[in-house]
C-alpha cells in the first residue's frame, strides 16, 4: 500500500512539473509573437509599439487652465479645431518618448483646423518652458498645478490622451505613446471631415 502511494506521488510529481514546463512554453511563444521585434541595430522598433484608441462618445469637459504666459486658456477655446489633448509630464519617459511624434503630426495638420493641447501634470511653469525649449514644441502647452485635466478626463496614467472633435465631443481615448501610424489612421479622418 505505502509503495502504491509512493508511486502515486512520484506520478503526481511530475505531471506538475511537465504542467509547469508546458506553461513556461506557452509563455515563452507568446512573447515571441507579441512582443515588438529589434530593428538592425538590435533596439525594438518602437514605431511597434503604441497604444490603440478607444472609441469614445461624450461632450469634451470643461477644462480652463492658464498657459506658460500666465494667460487664461480653455478647452472651449478650439470649438471648430480637432483637438488632441495630451496629458503628460516632463519626468514621464514614455511622455518624453512620444512628444517628436506629436510635434511632427501637428507641424503637417494644423493648417487643417487641428492642434494639439499638451497639459503637463504638476511641474512649475519654468521647468515645462525648458522642456519645451528643448523639444521645439510649437503646440499649445499648458500647467496643470492641480492636476485638473487628469480628473477632467478621468484618467490618471500618463502619458493619457484625447481626441476632441470640431463639434466638442470625445471621439477618442487612450493612455501609452501612440505611433505616427495610429495617428494617420485613427485622427487623420477626423482632421480631414
Amino acid at each position: 500500500m505505502a509503495g502504491i502511494k509512493r508511486k502515486n506521488k512520484h506520478r503526481l510529481k511530475i505531471f506538475g512539473m511537465a504542467l509547469i514546463g508546458v506553461g513556461l512554453l506557452l509563455i515563452g511563444l507568446a512573447a515571441w509573437v507579441f512582443l515588438p521585434k529589434p530593428d538592425a541595430s538590435g533596439s525594438p522598433n518602437r514605431e511597434e509599439i503604441s497604444a490603440i484608441p478607444a472609441i469614445a462618445a461624450y461632450k469634451a469637459p470643461e477644462l480652463s487652465l492658464t498657459d506658460l504666459d500666465g494667460s487664461p486658456v480653455s478647452l472651449s477655446d478650439f470649438v471648430g479645431q480637432v483637438v488632441l489633448v495630451n496629458n503628460w509630464a516632463t519626468w514621464c519617459p514614455p511622455c518624453k518618448a512620444e512628444m517628436p511624434t506629436l510635434q511632427a503630426y501637428y507641424e503637417d495638420y494644423r493648417d487643417q483646423g487641428f492642434t494639439i493641447v499638451a497639459i503637463e501634470a504638476g511641474d512649475s511653469p519654468e521647468a515645462i518652458a525648458e522642456f519645451v525649449d528643448q523639444y521645439g514644441l510649437t503646440f499649445p502647452v499648458w500647467p496643470d498645478l492641480e492636476q485638473k485635466a487628469l480628473d477632467a478626463f478621468r484618467n490618471p496614467n500618463l502619458p493619457n490622451s484625447a481626441v476632441i472633435d470640431r463639434h466638442g465631443a470625445v471621439r477618442y481615448v487612450w493612455t501609452g505613446t501612440i505611433s505616427r501610424d495610429v495617428l494617420e489612421e485613427y485622427i487623420t479622418p477626423l482632421v480631414e471631415e
